[in-house]
C-alpha cells in the first residue's frame, strides 16, 4: 500500500473536514488518485448523515451511488465521507453537530458551504479531488473562499441516484480541484466517459484511461459581464480583483452590458423567495414544529418559507432561463464568484442574525444564476487581504457544460 494513501488516512481521521474514513476500501483500492465524497452520497458500508444528527439512525448503504461506482472503475481511491453544513442548506459551511472544517487559507475564516469538507479535503492536499453538491452555491461558495477550482454540473450531467437531495429542481453534483484539467477529468470519470487526459492534468496516470481529448474546440469565444450588482455589490478587494483579472484576457472579446432577465429574476427572488427555500421546506418544514437538535441557521432559513410566493417565482422561471440565453447570444457569463472575501468564523457563531446575512450575501450571485440552471466553473486569481483568493466564475447556458470546460481551460492558464 502506498506511503500517500496512508498518509492521507492519518491526515483524514484528525480533520474536522471529514466524517467517515474508509481505510479498509482505500488500502483495497490504491494506489490511484485519492478522492473524497460530501457525506450525502451513498458509499458501500457507510452511513450518510447529511451533516445531521437526525440521521445518527440511517440505513448504511449497501451499494455504491452511481458516480461513486464510475470513479472506483476509474481507478480512484476513496479516503472517506466529508463534513458539509446540515442537509446541505448554507452557504457558510459550518456544522454544529461534526465540527467546522478550517480552510487552509485562513483558519480564522469560513470555508464556505454546504460542500465545506470537500472543498478543505481538496485545498488542504488530503485528497486530489472531492464530489459535492450545488443547489444555490454550494460548490462555487466553498472553492471561492478556499481557493480551489470548483465545477457545478448542469443538472442532469450525473446520475443523481443515491444522492439525498434537498431541492430536487435545483440540486446539482459538483468537483472540487486544485487545476483545471483535473476537474475535467473527474467530469469524465463521473459520467462514465473516456476520461479526457489534457497535458497538463496533474493527477497520476491509471492504464484504464485513453489519452483521447473530447472538448470542443474553443477558438472564438465571447464573455459578458453583467452591469449592475453582480459586480458593483462586491467589497471593493473582491471587486478589484475582478478587474485585474479581467485585464489578463488578452485577446479575449469581454461585452459590458446589463442581462435583463438577472435583473428581473433577483428582483422576482427578493419579493417572493428562492425556489431552494421553498423546496427545502417541502422535505424539512416539519422540523420547525419538532423539538429537534438542528442548526438555527437551517431552521431560520426554513422559516423564511413564503408559500404564496413559490408559484410566482416558479411560474417565471421557463421564459426567464429563455430570455437569458437569448441574451447570452452565444457568449460566456463572467463575474465574481462570490462579493465578499471569506468572513471570520467566531462573530457569527456569536450572532445568529449576523451568520444569516452572512449566508445571504456568500449566496446571492450563485443562487441567481442557479435558478437559471447554469453550469458553473469558479476559477481561483489572485490574493486578496489575509491570505484569500479572489475567484472568477464562467457560467454557461443549461446542457453546455462540455463548451464551459472547454472555455475553463483556455482562461486558466491567464488567470493564474
Amino acid at each position: 500500500m502506498s506511503d500517500r494513501v496512508e498518509e492521507a488516512l492519518a491526515r483524514a481521521g484528525e480533520s474536522a473536514a471529514f466524517v467517515t474514513v474508509t481505510a479498509e476500501r482505500a488500502r483495497r483500492e490504491g494506489p490511484g488518485p485519492l478522492v473524497a465524497w460530501k457525506d450525502l452520497f451513498d458509499v458501500a458500508g457507510t452511513r450518510s448523515t447529511n451533516g445531521s444528527f437526525t440521521r445518527r439512525d440511517a440505513p448504511v448503504a449497501t451499494q455504491d451511488a452511481p458516480i461513486v461506482a464510475n470513479l472506483a472503475a476509474a481507478g480512484a481511491v476513496c479516503v472517506g465521507k466529508t463534513n458539509q453544513s446540515e442537509f446541505a442548506f448554507s452557504g457558510l459551511g459550518l456544522n454544529p453537530h461534526f465540527g467546522n472544517p478550517v480552510n487552509p487559507l485562513a483558519p480564522d475564516r469560513i470555508p464556505g458551504g454546504s460542500s465545506s469538507g470537500s472543498a478543505v479535503a481538496v485545498a488542504d492536499g488530503i485528497v486530489d479531488l472531492a464530489v459535492g453538491t450545488d443547489t444555490s452555491g454550494s460548490v462555487r461558495v466553498p472553492a471561492a473562499f478556499c481557493g480551489l477550482v470548483g465545477y457545478k454540473a448542469s443538472i442532469h450531467r450525473y446520475d443523481r441516484t443515491g444522492m439525498l437531495p434537498l431541492a430536487p429542481s435545483l440540486d446539482t453534483i459538483g468537483v472540487f480541484a486544485r487545476d483545471v484539467a483535473d476537474a475535467v477529468r473527474a467530469d469524465a470519470w463521473l459520467r462514465g466517459a473516456p476520461a479526457t487526459l489534457p497535458e497538463t492534468a496533474t493527477l497520476p496516470e491509471t492504464a484504464t484511461l485513453p489519452e483521447t481529448a473530447t472538448l470542443p474546440e474553443t477558438a472564438a469565444f465571447r464573455c459578458v459581464v453583467p452591469t449592475g450588482e453582480l459586480v458593483d455589490d462586491c467589497e471593493p478587494s473582491v471587486r478589484a480583483a475582478f478587474e485585474d483579472a479581467l485585464s489578463t484576457l488578452d485577446g479575449i472579446t469581454i461585452e459590458h452590458r446589463t442581462l435583463s432577465a438577472l435583473v428581473e429574476a433577483q428582483d422576482l427572488m427578493d419579493d417572493h423567495g428562492t425556489l431552494a427555500v421553498a423546496e427545502a421546506y417541502q422535505r424539512y418544514g416539519h422540523l420547525l414544529d419538532e423539538p429537534t437538535d438542528v442548526d438555527p441557521l437551517v431552521l431560520r432559513r426554513l422559516a423564511d418559507f413564503d408559500a404564496a410566493g413559490e408559484p410566482v417565482v416558479r411560474a417565471a422561471r421557463a421564459g426567464l432561463r429563455a430570455r437569458l440565453v437569448e441574451e447570452l447570444a452565444g457568449a460566456v457569463l463572467l463575474c465574481p464568484t462570490v462579493r465578499d472575501p471569506a468572513p471570520p468564523v467566531a462573530p457569527l457563531l456569536a450572532d445568529l442574525d449576523a451568520m444569516a446575512v452572512a449566508n445571504r450575501r456568500a449566496l446571492r450571485t450563485t443562487a441567481l444564476l442557479s435558478y437559471f440552471g447554469l453550469p458553473g466553473v469558479a476559477l481561483p486569481h489572485g490574493t486578496l487581504p489575509g491570505g484569500l483568493r479572489a475567484s472568477v466564475l464562467l457560467s454557461t447556458p443549461p446542457g453546455d457544460d462540455d463548451r464551459l470546460l472547454a472555455v475553463a481551460t483556455e482562461i486558466w492558464p491567464l488567470l493564474r
